[in-house]
């Protein structure tokens, strides 16, 4: 079956084929959190955001051995399952370091702008984006076809992340989503956000001046 990305909680995940990743994606919690898994050719895995439902994220997971987990920010619907998840996996935390203060789970591994994160021998490339909270990030896999970026609640279809209509929050956001990733990375890049449904970056790019225009 074709990848579509639309997951909801309760239902079944959705998995694809990105080069030597399999990346797996599934909706949990009260607030539609997404959480993926990749597993590369070595059969390491890495879990980005273990949000909720420990049991299903598990379920999921089965018996890849899961390297690390990454957080991709501190607002608790991202962290809900990370103490049992971690538990059972044993897995490296990783958070950038503003964050890591507001995660009741200790972070193993700290992470900033332009570093990366290695598991098996896939690389992913670190984003700091502030505004939606201090220290959000977001993770690039380089495909052979097109970048895989993970998101967090950084961006969207549709806009970018909540900032409480803070305007200054929101100026920040909005210059380091349209600098550090709509100005370095092709439209064909393949975007998974945090919650709901997944887009590409040239399906975003006409809209930013409208994002701008309208503050939110």
């Amino acid at each position: 079956m074709t990848y579509t990305g639309d997951v909801r909680v309760g239902g079944p995940s959705d998995t694809r084929q990105i080069g030597d990743v399999t990346l797996t994606k599934i909706a949990v919690g009260d607030m539609h959190n997404n959480a993926y898994l990749l597993r590369d050719a070595t059969g390491q895995g890495l879990l980005i955001d273990a949000a909720a439902e420990p049991d299903r994220l598990l379920e999921m997971i089965g018996d890849t051995p899961v390297a690390k987990i990454v957080t991709t920010h501190q607002h608790p619907d991202h962290w809900q399952a990370l103490a049992a998840v971690q538990a059972a996996t044993g897995a490296v935390t990783v958070a950038h370091p503003v964050d890591a203060p507001g995660i009741p789970v200790p972070t193993d591994e700290y992470v900033e702008d332009g570093g990366t994160v290695e598991f098996g021998d896939t690389v992913l490339t670190v984003t700091h984006l502030v505004g939606h909270t201090p220290g959000s990030i977001a993770l690039t896999l380089y495909d052979q076809t097109a970048p895989q970026l993970f998101t967090g609640d950084c961006l969207f279809p549709g806009g970018i992340g909540n900032t409480q209509k803070d305007a200054a929050r929101f100026t920040a956001l909005y210059d380091g989503v349209v600098s550090k990733l709509f100005d370095r990375l092709p439209d064909a890049t393949w975007v998974y956000p945090g919650h709901g449904g997944d887009t590409t970056l040239g399906a975003e790019r006409p809209h930013l001046t409208e994002w701008r225009a309208r503050g939110w």
